[in-house]
C-alpha cells in the first residue's frame, strides 16, 4: 500500500463521516451502533467495502422519505447487521478456520 492509496483512503473515511454527521440525530446514533458492531464481528472487507457507505445511502433515503430510523431497520440493530453480512466471510469465521487447521496440524 502506497503513501497515495493511504490519503486516499482517509479522504474517503472522512467524507463519509461527513455524510453519517449530515444524518438526523437518531439515524447518527443507530449508525455509530450499527459501526461498532460490524467493527466487533463484521466482514472482512469492511473498512474497504460497500456495507458502510450504502448503509449512509439506505439511511439518506429513509430520511428523505420521512421515515423514522426504527421504520426502516425496526427495533433489534444486532439482527439487522447479522442479516446484511449473513453471506460474509467475517473474521471470527477466519479465526475458527486457523482454529481448526491448528487443531488438525497437532492431531497429524
Amino acid at each position: 500500500m502506497s503513501i497515495h492509496d493511504i490519503i486516499e483512503g482517509k479522504k474517503q473515511w472522512r467524507a463519509h463521516q461527513a455524510r453519517v454527521k449530515a444524518l438526523p440525530p437518531d439515524y447518527r446514533i443507530v449508525y455509530k451502533e450499527m459501526q461498532k458492531y460490524l467493527f466487533k464481528v463484521g466482514p472482512v472487507s469492511l473498512t474497504d467495502g460497500p456495507l458502510l457507505p450504502g448503509i449512509v445511502d439506505f439511511f439518506e433515503e429513509g430520511v428523505a422519505a420521512g421515515k423514522g430510523v426504527v421504520e426502516l431497520i425496526g427495533t433489534d440493530v444486532a439482527a439487522f447487521c447479522d442479516d446484511l453480512i449473513k453471506d460474509s466471510p467475517t473474521y471470527a469465521d477466519a479465526y475458527q478456520e486457523s482454529l481448526r487447521g491448528e487443531s488438525g496440524a497437532t492431531g497429524k
